[in-house]
C-alpha cells in the first residue's frame, strides 16, 4: 500500500502545477483585476510561481513539507480575494464561488496533512 500516498500526492499537485503554469503565463488577470485584486498582472504571476513551485515539490516528494506550505500560501489569499461567494447578489454565481470556496479550503487542509506527514514512503524525501 505504499503506492496510496504516492497516488494522492500525484492527483492532488495536479491542479497545483497545471494551474501554476497557467497563471505564470498570466492565464486570470483580468479575472483577477475584475474581482478586485490590486496589481493583479504581477500578483497572478507571482502566485503562479508559488502554486507551481507547491504543486512540483509535492507532486515528486521532494522537500514536499516546504511545498505543502507554499500551496497554503498561495490558497488562503485567493480564495479569500477571488471567491468571495458572501458578496455576491446572484444566487446561482454565489452557489458556484461556495464550491470554490470550499474546494480551496479542502485543499488547504488537505496541504497541512502533508505538511506535517510528509511525502510518504514513494519520494524523493524518503530516499
Amino acid at each position: 500500500m505504499k503506492i496510496v500516498p504516492l497516488l494522492g500526492r500525484i492527483l492532488f499537485a495536479l491542479i497545483f502545477v497545471m494551474s501554476g503554469i497557467s497563471h505564470v503565463g498570466g492565464a486570470g488577470v483580468e479575472y483577477a483585476a475584475s474581482a478586485g485584486v490590486p496589481a493583479a498582472n504581477f500578483l497572478v504571476r507571482v502566485a503562479g510561481l508559488l502554486s507551481l513551485i507547491g504543486g512540483l515539490s509535492v507532486l515528486l516528494g521532494y522537500k514536499a513539507k516546504v511545498g505543502a506550505w507554499l500551496v497554503i500560501v498561495f490558497l488562503i489569499p485567493v480564495t479569500f480575494a477571488i471567491h468571495r461567494f458572501w458578496g455576491i447578489a446572484d444566487p446561482m454565481a454565489a452557489q458556484m464561488q461556495m464550491a470554490n470556496f470550499m474546494k480551496n479550503v479542502a485543499l488547504v487542509g488537505s496541504a497541512l496533512l502533508i505538511a506535517y506527514f510528509g511525502a510518504g514512503p514513494l519520494s524523493l524525501d524518503n530516499k
